[in-house]
């Protein structure tokens, strides 16, 4: 698999991996999704994971992609990471394409599941290498979706997925979700954080949106979080969108 550079995290790190199977094999991605529970929740380190399914493409509103499936995991320290990342390596090598990043978070607010995934690997001291403001960033929001809220969620989302694409400074982004209604997530890689900032920002129907999931309360738990990369490795959609963008340690 093609590799980036990456600097060095001694702490606990968060990951994300992105697996397409080959074609015909979507059915192997599907049982991909009850199978690695048992050996996920065995795994030395691991602090808190879930595995996903995949919207199409950069689509990040309803949709699925039968044949993409996706795991986040947050980890004691980047060793155990590593081990993991090991012992997948022979496995993941037979997809037709796996991307896998590598991250420290930033800021944000909310939980996932009741899990406090940006106290989990936030560093005790400042961020090494650049300030964290600088660099490219890894954004994940994600939301539980109360029931009498959903057709308008639906209807929203859809509209911000078309709004997002079109943003200037975004360098892929793919839905996630552990249901396919309800409990959605998108996790997106931008060039900077003023390119999120600006889109957050900007009039538009992602704005509109999040004035009415705050004013009305669509959401039962959220999740909004900033991370820094600190490594990547194989290919999105053929590329590597963070290729050039990380410090090298070597």
């Amino acid at each position: 698999m093609m590799e980036t550079a990456a600097t060095t995290e001694r702490g606990p790190v968060a990951t994300f991996h992105l697996l397409r199977e080959h074609p015909r094999r979507a059915i192997i991605a599907i049982a991909r999704l009850g199978v690695d529970r048992r050996r996920l929740a065995s795994t030395d380190g691991l602090l808190f994971w879930r595995l996903l399914g995949t919207g199409r493409s950069s689509n990040t509103g309803p949709s699925i992609d039968a044949r993409r499936t996706a795991v986040f995991a947050v980890w004691r320290d980047a060793a155990s990471a590593e081990r993991f990342e090991a012992s997948m390596a022979s496995r993941w090598d037979r997809l037709a394409e796996s991307y896998h990043l590598r991250m420290v978070a930033i800021a944000g607010h909310g939980s996932w599941n009741g899990f406090d995934v940006i106290g989990a690997v936030r560093p005790a001291g400042p961020l090494r290498g650049r300030p964290s403001t600088a660099g490219p960033i890894v954004v994940i929001t994600r939301a539980e979706v109360r029931v009498r809220h959903l057709r308008r969620f639906v209807v929203a989302a859809r509209q911000v997925s078309r709004e997002l694409n079109r943003t200037p400074g975004l360098l892929a982004v793919c839905g996630i979700g552990e249901a396919p209604i309800g409990r959605q997530a998108t996790l997106s890689v931008w060039r900077s954080a003023a390119h999120v900032d600006a889109f957050g920002s900007r009039a538009g129907r992602h704005r509109e949106a999040v004035t009415r999931t705050r004013r009305d309360g669509w959401y039962g738990e959220e999740l909004f979080a900033r991370f820094r990369p600190v490594g990547s490795r194989g290919t999105w959609d053929g590329r590597d969108p963070l290729a050039g963008l990380l410090d090298s340690t070597e």
